[in-house]
């Protein structure tokens, strides 16, 4: 093991909870209940949904359902990106037209001051910072797809984004072998347990009924069945994300993709001067096998990437432990992004699973005919689209039940979209594998290979990916 990794606290379910402390669990369920609507999954998709039911209609009786605790999930192990990315835009402007995906771009901008506002009327410091988000092209290829990103999202009416040179872009922050970069001012950066606890807490003040220790095994229509009981309701959402495989009839429906994490520990202020982001962007890259980061609060840089991407049978991690292999990979991109940090400890590891459909969309779904409702699939940008998504299961809720209307919302081309299963076993293990080795091998010819031409490899991994 090298110098620097000893003394790195790996798992522990993530860096964030470090930082805040584990919550106090609350207590399971005690048997057989009723409720109006029971919502399966205490992150920030199933908070927020009891959040925004609950302020529309106070009547409503709400029981949301946790196996472990809130925020024990991709809600407390997130890069902290409060960002207006949403996964599967441009296959929504293939199927219903360019206005109605620029009108669920817009929701997506939107959302992001929401979750601001939100935070700030309960009273949730959650460290935000809003300094947008900078993402940054090290390669000639790299520069190519920017620019053509850049110029993508200006279609889709994003008037505010900016295009920066090598050194407009080092004036924000230096990194290594930086060529350009393209920055959004519809982004922050927060700290994903202080979000989840105080949404948690806002929750609860508001009457709604919370069980965690308390794993749902099944839902069918009208009930979700648990070890300690049933509970029973018109309405019963999904709000599981990366979980949702272990759901009884649920293993294909999206695939648990792990994503990791490191943070060093905090930097001197000499050490901050020497890599600037005085801005606090939420920073991320170019490359195939993408990376996200963001300067912390307290001064530490948490950095993220794809790790080992899939466990064999859709398993899901044990609070957090990360392959060394993958800490040595993170911390060699932030060594190369930032030379000067190659004394840096690494104090922290962890990793955590997202939900990605077979077509890599996000969706949100209510069935009126059985009252079963869905949300998520949101393949990494969930902090700010599961509040888009919560204030939709919101609307499509009260419309069914006649107490709404159609709204805005409830006429995005995200809601009601069908997706087909997943491959069984071994096929889905060998092509998330496949794909990623792709991308990995892709990044590094184009780092050796210097070229403006993206790498045909990762070009074949995103048609197979089904991502294109």
């Amino acid at each position: 093991m090298s110098s620097w990794a000893s003394g790195v606290v790996n798992g522990g379910i993530s860096y964030w909870y470090a930082d805040d402390g584990l919550p106090a669990v609350r207590e399971p369920l005690s048997g057989d209940a009723s409720a109006d609507v029971v919502i399966v999954g205490g992150g920030y998709t199933g908070l927020w949904t009891a959040y925004y039911l609950k302020k529309a209609a106070p009547f409503l009786r709400i029981t949301v359902l946790e196996q472990k605790f809130c925020g024990y999930g991709a809600s407390g192990r997130n890069g902290g990106w409060l960002y207006n990315g949403i996964a599967g835009r441009d296959r929504y402007a293939k199927l219903h037209g360019h206005e109605a995906a620029v009108r669920l771009q817009k929701a997506m901008n939107d959302t992001v001051a929401e979750v601001i506002a939100v935070a700030e009327a309960e009273g949730i410091d959650a460290d935000v910072h809003r300094g947008g988000v900078l993402e940054v092209a090290t390669t000639p290829a790299q520069l190519s797809r920017l620019k053509a990103f850049h110029e993508h999202e200006l279609a889709y009416g994003e008037k505010d984004r900016e295009l920066y040179g090598a050194r407009e872009t080092a004036e924000r922050i230096r990194i290594a072998d930086a060529v350009g970069s393209t920055w959004t001012p519809h982004g922050a950066r927060l700290h994903p347990v202080k979000l989840v606890k105080g949404l948690a807490a806002a929750v609860e003040a508001l009457g709604v009924t919370l069980h965690e220790s308390t794993p749902v095994t099944e839902i069918g229509p009208k009930r979700a069945v648990t070890p300690y009981g049933t509970v029973r309701a018109p309405y019963v959402l999904r709000c599981t994300e990366g979980f949702t495989a272990s759901l009884k009839g649920q293993k294909r429906t999206w695939l648990p993709m792990n994503s990791s994490m490191i943070a060093t520990e905090p930097l001197t202020e000499e050490q901050w001067a020497a890599i600037g982001w005085a801005g606090r962007e939420t920073l991320g890259d170019m490359a195939h096998a993408y990376m996200y980061a963001q300067r912390t609060a307290d001064g530490r840089i948490a950095l993220g990437g794809r790790g080992v991407p899939y466990r064999f049978g859709s398993r899901t991690d044990n609070d957090g432990r990360t392959q060394q292999a993958t800490v040595e990979a993170l911390r060699e991109i932030l060594t190369r992004f930032f030379p000067s940090l190659a004394g840096v400890r690494v104090e922290h590891a962890w990793s955590g699973v997202l939900g990605v459909p077979r077509d890599w969309c996000a969706t949100v779904t209510l069935d009126r005919s059985t009252g079963l409702g869905w949300a998520g699939g949101y393949v990494g940008s969930g902090v700010a689209t599961a509040n888009l998504a919560a204030r939709t299961l919101r609307d499509l809720v009260q419309q069914d039940s006649g107490q709404g209307g159609r709204t805005e919302l409830t006429g995005l081309p995200w809601v009601g979209h069908k997706v087909r299963k997943w491959e069984p076993e071994p096929f889905r293990w060998l092509g998330v594998q496949a794909m990623y080795a792709t991308y990995r091998t892709a990044d590094r010819r184009e780092r050796l290979h210097p070229g403006t031409e993206s790498s045909r490899l990762a070009k074949a991994a995103d048609r197979v990916a089904g991502r294109h």
